[in-house]
């Protein structure tokens, strides 16, 4: 098995992701982040907050699967960088889009950008490739 065949500028399909209140404390806690903005409301309004949001842990592991999911079973992910935007609070809806950058011997590249409805939340470009031996 391989990477799906793509060229520079293939889009993936876009995934929207429903955020709860449930979602963004399980992500956080199962990061261990224990940042108390992450799951008590009372402190991410002290804190400036209108109430808890997503950790950075979480949303890096919403990206990889992101690419996990499109790039099949076989696809190990080789580097990721990313910047986050707006926050993701619960109620939020974020849209992740995708756009091949850079098609190397057997690597791709993807901008990912995840989207909610006050604007940017994470902009990521992610390395991905097959198991070691495979071929693109």
């Amino acid at each position: 098995m391989s990477l799906p065949p793509v060229v520079v500028g293939t889009e993936l399909p876009a995934l929207d992701l429903p955020l709860d209140r449930s979602t963004i404390v399980a992500t956080a806690l199962a990061s261990q982040d224990f940042e108390d903005v992450h799951h008590d409301p009372g402190a991410a309004e002290k804190r400036g907050t209108p109430d808890i949001f997503m950790s950075i842990n979480s949303t890096n592991g919403f990206v990889d699967r992101y690419i996990t999911d499109w790039a099949g079973p076989t696809a190990r992910i080789r580097r990721v960088a990313l910047r986050l935007g707006v926050p993701n609070f619960p109620g939020d809806i974020m849209r992740l889009t995708g756009t091949v950058t850079r098609v190397d011997a057997g690597a791709v590249t993807v901008e990912v950008l995840g989207r909610n409805a006050r604007g940017t939340h994470v902009t990521a470009e992610v390395t991905v490739a097959p198991y070691e031996g495979q071929t693109r």
